[in-house]
């Protein structure tokens, strides 16, 4: 199987290019193009593998739960022309991302078992395990890298700083906690429970939008609902779908971004179960079955695709 690495076009009227850790990004005066690459980034390490179809489950899981929420805050989606391919309005963005936890779990259960009682300013109480339900959904935003790793950042912080004026924070927190509840309840109707998520927000001319992507494995955490109690009082380790195991998988073989750490090396076996785990994904959180896009000449495909989205109308 053929996995998407990266992308170089050169489309009529292009006025920028940017490539992320998993994303390619092109720009144009009033529109962005979006192409979810294969590629799998963790502790902000891009791995050395592709993962096939990785970049199609997170291009379509983001514009399925794009458009389940535009009724909460617009968004910039406008096209999805290909299926690793979005394309958007084209956004400022804000530098921080919003993430919204409404369980113990992943960085913050690290934090707290360290004996940290406190993340990004906002006090956890005593008594927690991994994995315990919050007494409420908290935000513990962090600033956005463009490099390296994003940095844990209180809201007091970003307020003191001038990073995001109070009025546009305080917008941008009620649109996430709003975000996180549609997504809670829509992972309920799947048999999941959303355990904690990140929203980028952007503007374009006075107005707030949601952007990149929403809900997928990369952005988020889930739980399954039906042995999560069971799970818990047992003090086992929860199902879940996210890529924390892939995280995990590297924390095991020695390697957490840290300076001087070497990358374990992925079998083909390794990989094709990783992309397994992302196709999982999609069909449980959208309760729709994936269909695999051809892999025969995908970029031939998506820059076809792109051309017939931005210079047919």
């Amino acid at each position: 199987m053929q996995a998407l690495t990266q992308t170089n076009f050169q489309f009529p009227n292009q006025t920028g290019f940017y490539r992320g850790k998993v994303r390619d990004v092109y720009s144009f005066d009033d529109r962005v193009v979006m192409i979810a690459s294969d590629r799998i980034s963790a502790f902000d390490v891009i791995l050395p593998r592709a993962i096939p179809f990785k970049g199609q489950v997170l291009n379509q899981i983001a514009a399925h739960f794009l458009r389940a929420t535009a009724d909460i805050v617009p968004n910039w989606l406008i096209d999805v022309p290909d299926p690793n391919v979005s394309v958007g309005h084209k956004c400022e963005t804000y530098p921080v991302e919003m993430v919204v936890r409404g369980y113990l779990a992943g960085h913050s259960a690290r934090e707290y078992k360290a004996g940290k009682r406190s993340v990004c300013g906002v006090t956890l109480p005593e008594g927690l395990k991994e994995n315990d339900r919050l007494p409420t959904p908290i935000i513990t935003p962090t600033t956005k890298a463009h490099e390296g790793h994003d940095e844990d950042i209180s809201r007091e912080q970003i307020l003191e700083r001038g990073i995001v004026s109070e009025a546009e924070y305080v917008q941008l927190e009620k649109y996430a906690l709003a975000l996180f509840e549609r997504g809670t309840q829509m992972a309920a109707q799947q048999g999941l429970i959303l355990v904690d998520t990140k929203y980028e927000f952007g503007h374009a001319e006075g107005k707030i939008y949601l952007i990149d992507e929403v809900h997928t494995p990369d952005s988020s955490r889930y739980f399954y609902a039906d042995v999560y109690q069971e799970n818990q009082q047992k003090g086992l380790p929860q199902k879940q779908l996210s890529k924390e195991f892939v995280r995990e998988w590297l924390i095991a073989n020695g390697f957490q971004g840290k300076e001087g750490q070497q990358v374990p090396e992925m079998s083909d076996e390794w990989v094709l179960q990783i992309s397994a785990r992302y196709i999982e994904l999609f069909e449980k959180v959208t309760g729709q079955s994936f269909v695999k896009a051809s892999t025969e000449d995908i970029l031939q495909r998506i820059e076809e695709n792109i051309k017939g989205s931005l210079f047919s109308r």
